[in-house]
């Protein structure tokens, strides 16, 4: 399972979320607005000059801060949970 991050997905590119870093507020933010592991993130546009990204996960298309998208971590093939 190769983890990469948000930022690095191009317009139209499709990955599952496999996890959340960074402080417990951001985390906690993130999961209220659906970014939960499992859910498919699909990227629909890019801001020029390092702006948002805009996301669709799920229904919810959600526009993230690139420092914030840092901390959501993906993978393209299905994500293993530890048991």
């Amino acid at each position: 399972m190769h983890i990469i991050e948000l930022t690095s997905l191009k317009s139209g590119e499709t990955a599952i979320i496999c996890g959340l870093s960074g402080e417990t507020g951001l985390q906690q933010r993130l999961l209220s607005l659906g970014f939960r592991t499992g859910r498919q993130v699909l990227i629909l546009r890019k801001a020029w000059l390092n702006g948002p990204l805009h996301v669709r996960v799920g229904t919810t298309e959600v526009m993230v801060r690139r420092r914030d998208a840092k901390a959501i971590q993906l993978t393209k093939d299905t994500c293993k949970t530890p048991k």
